[in-house]
């Protein structure tokens, strides 16, 4: 469930500042935000833009996938805001003149996959994706000021003084905090996944962290000793990788990262990839235990009312494309996925409903790997899965 996050005025700023001053942005802009107010990315980012910068804003009361580019052709709109889907859905609508007839020179959110990030940007004829990554109550908040493809942000590797966020070891199992002796957080290298952490100086506007209006909430998000012994760090919950030269990439939400085969599987990257097979779907990959089995297995939820998958035609389009550990081992079609307000897939009912048929009256099917190929999951087969006679 969402929290209720404390937001003081200097926080207000400071988000609405950040994507103003480091996109540059200008009050002659017009920002099309068709996104929800009670979310921080619609009510900040984007109304923050007019409140404080005098930039003109469209509110649209509900995305639409279909009036979208229409919409920006008709207000004149030079800025697109975007959350979680939103790209996606747009790339699976057909063709309109519209849609490059826009003066739109930006796009602004958080979210868009790597998968289809170039995709957007041509189809569209977008010159500049300006994602970023932050959430309400963090003070480790992250701009791609650069348009680098993939990016959600950056860090001087030279000065990472300057902004103190760094990304710490965790163990990939639970997700814990990993310490070197002396009890201090380890720093991850170049191309190591690791959690993002911000430090807390309480009386720096930009630095501080307000936490939530449960107090025991606030306290489950501040580990203590992580940049040096004694200090308190924001613990965002979620995983980046760094290149060398201080790009940073979105990972995952810790504990959507699982290990298959001895293997971490990132269900970010297996979501895009499989979406992009199945023409844009809505796709939800997560990990389900196996009786006797090490790690968890991959188990993606479809999106297919229609049910006009093509099972064979998707597994040898998979196998080019993800390694062995990264292919779902069982599949559930359904009508649709359920999604929160803010176009973000909700995995816990999936993962508590698990790949027993008798307890899911969706079509499940498993990767047969003697067959190569997936196989419908009856109730005989699903028995000699958990009891370790099915080979996996």
């Amino acid at each position: 469930m969402p929290k209720a996050a404390i937001v003081v005025h200097s926080r207000y700023y400071r988000m609405s500042a950040l994507v103003y001053y480091g996109f540059r942005m200008t009050s002659d802009d017009v920002m099309y935000d068709c996104l929800p107010l009670y979310h921080s990315a619609g009510n900040i980012v984007g109304v923050g833009q007019c409140l404080i910068h005098g930039m003109t804003v469209v509110i649209r009361k509900k995305f639409s996938a279909s009036r979208f580019w229409d919409d920006c052709v008709k207000y004149n709109c030079t800025i697109v805001q975007y959350i979680g889907e939103i790209c996606r859905y747009l790339l699976n609508q057909p063709v309109r003149d519209t849609e490059r007839q826009h003066r739109v020179r930006m796009a602004l959110g958080n979210g868009l996959r790597q998968s289809i990030w170039e995709e957007f940007m041509k189809r569209f004829n977008i010159p500049q994706i300006a994602e970023f990554y932050g959430a309400t109550e963090c003070n480790c908040s992250l701009g791609n000021f650069g348009n680098k493809v993939g990016a959600c942000g950056f860090n001087s590797q030279i000065l990472p003084f300057i902004y103190p966020i760094r990304l710490v070891r965790v163990d990939e199992e639970t997700m814990e905090l990993i310490r070197g002796p002396d009890g201090v957080c380890i720093p991850c290298k170049p191309g190591e996944p690791g959690q993002l952490v911000g430090k807390i100086i309480q009386n720096d506007p930009l630095r501080r962290f307000d936490g939530y209006v449960n107090q025991t909430a606030t306290n489950k998000k501040i580990a203590d000793s992580v940049f040096k012994k004694g200090d308190s760090a924001y613990l965002s919950g979620d995983v980046l990788i760094m290149d060398k030269y201080g790009h940073m990439y979105f990972k995952d939400r810790t504990g959507d990262t699982f290990r298959w085969k001895g293997e971490n599987v990132s269900t970010t990257e297996v979501e895009g990839t499989l979406s992009r097979l199945l023409d844009m779907k809505d796709v939800v990959v997560y990990g389900v235990e196996i009786p006797g089995a090490e790690g968890k297995a991959g188990m993606a939820a479809i999106a297919d009312p229609s049910q006009s998958t093509d099972l064979e035609t998707f597994f040898k389009d998979m196998e080019k494309v993800l390694p062995p550990y990264a292919r779902p081992v069982f599949l559930r079609f359904l009508p649709e996925v359920s999604k929160t307000g803010t176009f973000k897939f909700q995995k816990t009912e999936l993962r508590r409903d698990g790949f027993n048929p008798t307890a899911v009256s969706d079509r499940l099917f498993f990767l047969d790997s003697s067959r190569g190929h997936y196989v419908q999951l009856d109730e005989q087969l699903y028995r000699s899965i958990v009891s370790g006679k099915h080979k996996l």
